[in-house]
């Protein structure tokens, strides 16, 4: 008699719940079991389920993307009234976890992988952004919003590798300007101070939508990118490549050497089949040029200042200090 009541109430709120409201969207998150711990576990069909976890999840997982920390695995609950997501302009949002719903709006778009969304309020992650119909907008992580045309391009596509044509963007008063390059992507044409005024012939008016557009784009596929530098308007074309870091996986334009950092730019990974520069597991990065960093956003800086080579100050064990050229 339970699993009666259960399997109604769970119908009603199929049908009902923008009706509802987001008193449904509280009620099919804590049915389906959606928030568990610091992960979110969404029930996307009647056996899969789209995970956040920084760490690897349980079950068989069928798909993952290690720049977004988001998995798909397979769901031995079948839950049947899956979230959809809503593609189309919402009247209205909330952050939904299984106690509450924060009505807001998303206050900053994503800038691709290295900047996630805002929302209008602050709010605990995890937790997920649905409208009152209860379809998904948005999952809330601890970064930040990842919005819903990044989870359903991973759930949609075969290849879920990232574009990159190897600069870094911001919103400024005078446009979209690139605060840092890639200095090791092979005849990168872009440099600091740029500014992106159109890409393959469509304008584009802000960060977000210009590396949606950038990191959607097929690997390997050459664009025309129309930018402002030093006063004059140029056009130049570039060949994208696979984005190598960003998002969950901490970026430092280094990666290209085999090196993996963790936030406090500690080597946490290096790849032994590119070139040994005799670096070691647990040797921190103190200086990029002759600046202190402190971060990734600060290295990613730096490294795009160099002409010849970087130059890198790493510290061992605390007390042993030493430098090595990169080019």
């Amino acid at each position: 008699m339970l699993r009666v009541i259960v399997a109604l109430s769970l119908f009603f709120l199929s049908l009902h719940a923008c009706e509802g409201g987001f008193n449904s969207c509280i009620a099919k998150v804590k049915d389906s079991n959606s928030i568990q711990d610091k992960t979110i576990s969404l029930p996307i069909t009647k056996n899969t389920r789209l995970v956040f976890s920084t760490t690897k999840p349980k079950g068989k997982i069928l798909k993952h993307d290690p720049f977004l920390a988001l998995y798909i695995v397979k769901d031995t609950k079948n839950f049947k009234y899956p979230f959809k997501i809503n593609m189309r302009e919402p009247s209205g949002i909330a952050a939904v976890n299984t106690y509450s719903a924060l009505e807001g709006k998303i206050s900053k778009r994503q800038i691709g992988l290295n900047k996630f969304a805002s929302f209008r309020y602050k709010i605990k992650a995890p937790a997920i952004l649905t409208n009152s119909c209860c379809s998904l907008e948005g999952i809330v992580t601890p970064r930040g919003v990842i919005e819903k045309i990044y989870l359903n391009r991973f759930i949609n596509t075969k290849d879920i590798r990232y574009s990159d044509i190897g600069i870094r963007v911001k919103d400024t008063k005078r446009g979209i300007e690139v605060i840092s390059f890639d200095p090791f992507m092979k005849k990168n044409p872009f440099k600091k101070g740029d500014y992106i005024l159109a890409m393959d012939g469509q304008k584009v008016k802000y960060s977000s939508t210009l590396m949606r557009r950038i990191l959607f784009a097929k690997v390997g596929s050459t664009h025309n990118v129309k930018i402002k530098r030093d006063g004059k308007v140029l056009t130049i074309k570039v060949r994208s490549q696979e984005r190598l870091s960003g998002g969950y996986k901490v970026e430092t334009y280094l990666e290209k050497y085999g090196i993996t950092f963790d936030k406090n730019l500690y080597i946490i990974k290096l790849d032994t089949t590119k070139k040994d520069y005799g670096l070691k597991l647990g040797d921190q990065l103190l200086q990029v040029n002759a600046k202190p960093v402190k971060n990734q956003e600060d290295v990613m800086e730096y490294v795009s200042d160099f002409k010849f080579h970087a130059t890198l100050l790493f510290e061992r064990n605390a007390n042993f200090q030493f430098f090595v050229n990169m080019d």
